[in-house]
């Protein structure tokens, strides 16, 4: 009877812990490694407006085209890429106001590089947040975005 007690315990199924902060995130079912990988490319590819090569609009361009792309293929990116391209699309629009608020008083053109370091660094961090989730397979959802696509 105790051997009969023990197998019912052991093949009880542990939940899975839920991240810190897990309502903007979840665990899923098994996501393939490709698809994990291109999830994450897509939210890294927003680090691409950093980058001299495609200043401002690099930021939304990249992942877009690997949203684009990939979307059909695998689910996951069709997903996780609609809200990178969003958020980099909020970012942009924030750091344009604030660079128009900015510019509307005498005082404020001397903060235009302050705006853009505290909003690159907003980006880089929740960038490297997504990435990290998304290679993990977990969805992500950014704070502070404008949901343009849905």
């Amino acid at each position: 009877m105790a051997k009969a007690d023990e197998r019912s315990n052991n093949s009880r199924v542990e939940p899975i812990e839920q991240p810190y902060g897990s309502g903007t995130s979840w665990v899923t079912g098994e996501i393939d490694k490709q698809e994990r990988k291109w999830a994450m490319f897509c939210h890294l590819a927003g680090l691409a407006g950093l980058s001299p090569l495609l200043p401002a609009v690099g930021c939304a361009a990249a992942p877009l085209i690997i949203w684009q792309l990939k979307a059909e293929e695998y689910p996951f990116v069709a997903e996780q890429g609609r809200r990178a391209v969003n958020f980099q699309l909020s970012m942009l629009l924030y750091v344009t106001i604030g660079t128009v608020v900015c510019f509307a008083s005498i005082i404020g053109a001397f903060l235009v590089p302050i705006v853009w370091c505290v909003f690159g660094l907003i980006d880089v961090i929740f960038v490297l947040i997504a990435a990290v989730k998304a290679n993990r397979g977990w969805h992500y959802r950014y704070p502070i975005t404008i949901r343009f696509f849905k």
